[in-house]
């Protein structure tokens, strides 16, 4: 069996993962048919050798994958064309933050897994906060931002992309010179060390909220 635990609700996916282990396997037998792996951590030849591995006095094991929407290409290849032989002896959990619906990988393991979603955060880019920062709305673009950067944005990324949703919006002429103006002192803030990246560019998101 394979399931999809889709979704940043932590707290609602542990309650569906214990009573995954309870159903899959008995107690006394748990701590030698259970394995927690980190997909960024997760080698090929690691995932195999958890993979391969016979369950202890019990007819399954369990294999969790945290964060699998990280999973390298050979360990997604891997998984794909081991399915069948998976779901007979392991029972294979990927836990998913962020599912992007072009990802191929997690859209095949969608035709036979099971599929439990949970509070998702919305899919963000410069043009989501820049529409955010328009309105007016800094708690809201804050979250947005730092949305971004945990999603691994980087900084400089943010601003060129802001930048070009500004252009393609076509602002007025004085106020577009005020955005590049507030952009380019954080560029400098950041490029000087005068402050850390994430301390700068909230400077920016609340500065613009308030510009105009």
């Amino acid at each position: 069996m394979v399931y999809l635990l889709i979704g940043n609700d932590s707290l609602s996916k542990d309650i569906k993962f214990r009573q995954i282990k309870q159903e899959a396997l008995a107690k006394e037998v748990e701590q030698f048919n259970l394995d927690t792996v980190y997909s960024k951590e997760l080698s090929l030849a690691l995932l195999q050798e958890r993979i391969l591995c016979l369950p202890v006095k019990a007819k399954q094991r369990i294999i969790l994958i945290k964060n699998a929407q990280d999973l390298k290409q050979d360990c997604r290849e891997f998984i794909i064309r081991h399915l069948k032989k998976i779901s007979q002896q392991i029972v294979l959990v990927l836990d998913i933050n962020h599912y992007d619906r072009k990802d191929e990988f997690i859209n095949q393991l969608s035709k036979f897994a099971k599929v439990m979603r949970f509070k998702e955060e919305v899919a963000v880019d410069a043009f989501t906060l820049s529409r955010s920062i328009a309105l007016k709305k800094p708690g809201h673009a804050l979250r947005l931002l730092n949305q971004l950067l945990r999603e691994g944005e980087r900084p400089e990324r943010i601003l060129g992309g802001l930048r070009y949703a500004w252009e393609r919006e076509a602002a007025a002429p004085l106020e577009l010179k005020r955005r590049l103006n507030l952009l380019l002192n954080c560029d400098i803030d950041i490029k000087t060390g005068r402050l850390k990246p994430v301390f700068a560019l909230e400077k920016l998101v609340i500065s613009l909220c308030r510009a105009g």
